[in-house]
């Protein structure tokens, strides 16, 4: 049975901070570990103070609190502090939260009733694309994917669009040696070929798959954003090519993705600050720089805790 059209879901009505307790150690400690999970590289005590606007001595105490609990990590030879151990199951556990979910599903599943095809949710984990979630077409032939599925990098549109945010060095190394697997006749197996098509998603921050992973199939790939613009995660739509080529799913599925991905990143952060993010115009090689996304912005930024979250393996029936 097809699937009725419908509009997009309303966003939630976001809650108004509380300003009881602002000062209290549990909130400072939160807004400390916000900072360190947020930033890009490592933070030393004094990067954290001075972000903080709270005492050293106050942070430091903190952190000590933090690194004690597992929640931070201290470096030993920098003394500079990261996400630790048990920040990063909190995250997991987030990611399988069914009640954080939901708004995830909605929003696939308004994906898959404009485009008529399988839509997902993917993120960047361990150097592979990782099936968050998966809204199947009501077409009988279609591509079995399950949640939990983990796919190459350089040979997919979700892939592509995370490497398409990274310097040309972390991307070459996340990919490891040359050639890269080859799984059809048109994958693409070494980084001269990959990079031209990196930049150009790098400047549309939309991805494409043509038959490169499995044959006979087409897929796209758009971002999902944070509040300061870092790509995070990617809502992505597969079909078989026989059914829908790939220039007919750019020109019909592009804007339904979009606003997918805009409803997922409004169910994460704050609606009034998720925006769909500009294309680019320019970019630098050695990776798109850091900005907000409620301001006009020229590309985005695989936040490198994306990274961290580890879900249960599924079983794949490809």
């Amino acid at each position: 049975m097809a699937r009725q059209r419908s509009d997009p879901p309303a966003a939630a009505p976001s809650a108004a901070p509380a300003a009881a307790g602002a000062d209290s150690i549990a909130v400072r400690a939160f807004s400390i570990l916000e900072h360190v999970a947020r930033a890009r590289v490592s933070q030393s005590l004094d990067d954290i103070t001075q972000a903080m606007r709270l005492p050293k001595p106050t942070v430091f105490r903190i952190l000590n609190m933090l690194h004690a609990t597992g929640l931070l990590l201290k470096e030993p030879a920098t003394r500079r502090y990261s996400a630790g151990p048990r920040l990063t199951a909190f995250a997991i556990d987030l990611w399988h939260n069914r009640s954080l979910r939901e708004p995830w599903r909605q929003a696939l599943e308004y994906a898959v009733d404009k485009t008529g095809e399988s839509c997902n949710l993917t993120m960047l984990e361990n150097g592979r694309v990782l099936y968050l979630d998966r809204v199947e077409t009501s077409h009988p032939l279609r591509l079995h994917l399950e949640s939990g599925t983990r796919v190459p990098l350089h040979c997919t549109a979700s892939g592509k669009l995370f490497l398409s945010q990274m310097p040309t060095d972390k991307a070459q190394a996340l990919l490891g040696p040359e050639p890269y697997a080859r799984f059809t006749a048109k994958t693409i197996t070494t980084f001269a070929e990959l990079e031209p098509e990196l930049d150009a998603v790098r400047r549309s921050l939309l991805a494409t798959h043509d038959s490169e992973y499995f044959a006979d199939s087409a897929a796209i790939a758009v971002p999902i954003v944070d509040t300061e613009g870092r790509v995070f995660a990617a809502v992505a739509c597969h079909a078989p090519s026989s059914r829908m080529v790939l220039k007919k799913m750019l020109a019909d599925c592009v804007q339904p993705l979009r606003e997918a991905a805009a409803m997922i990143g409004g169910s994460l952060v704050t609606p009034a600050l998720v925006s769909v993010p500009r294309p680019v115009t320019g970019a630098s090689k050695s990776g798109p720089t850091r900005r907000s996304v409620g301001k006009k912005t020229s590309g985005a930024t695989v936040s490198p805790h994306a990274t961290s979250a580890r879900p249960r393996r599924a079983r794949s029936t490809t």
